[in-house]
């Protein structure tokens, strides 16, 4: 059984309640893609009045994670997965409704299938990029994943 929007909706608001508060929505999960969004706010903003990189970097963490949630849940195994490294870049002050888009669902599957296989830990980099309404690029985030089968 697969994720869905609404099931990880309501995560945040149970287990990541900063996120929750601060808008972080995810709208859209495959196989192969997940999209978030973040609504310019105040309790967001920092003090150039746009999304404070965080909450930019929660929203682009939620669009990786919940695909990597997602496909150790179809598993049936006891994986843990846990953000090794990230880096971003900002390329235009965030206002409004921020979009982020991950399409390197493909990526993980095949690393699920390795830590089982081999019982080694396995790391995936995936990105997630955020646009505002009119399509402009406004922050590019990579983290590197890593999973391992528990115990």
């Amino acid at each position: 059984m697969s994720l869905t929007a609404s099931k990880i909706n309501t995560f945040t608001f149970l287990k990541l309640p900063s996120a929750w508060w601060c808008g972080v929505r995810l709208k859209h999960i495959d196989s192969k893609k997940a999209v978030t969004t973040v609504k310019h706010r105040w309790v967001n903003q920092n003090p150039f009045k746009s999304i404070f990189w965080a909450v930019q970097g929660m929203a682009a963490e939620l669009s990786t994670g919940a695909m990597v949630m997602n496909e150790i849940q179809k598993s049936g195994r006891k994986i843990s997965m846990l953000v090794q490294n990230n880096n971003a870049n900002f390329s235009k002050k965030a206002t409004g409704r921020i979009t982020f888009t991950c399409e390197d669902g493909h990526l993980i599957a095949d690393a699920i299938q390795n830590t089982i296989e081999t019982g080694e830990g396995q790391t995936i980099w995936m990105k997630s990029v955020g646009v505002n309404k009119d399509g402009v690029v406004v922050s590019t985030f990579n983290f590197e994943w890593t999973i391992r089968i528990k115990g």
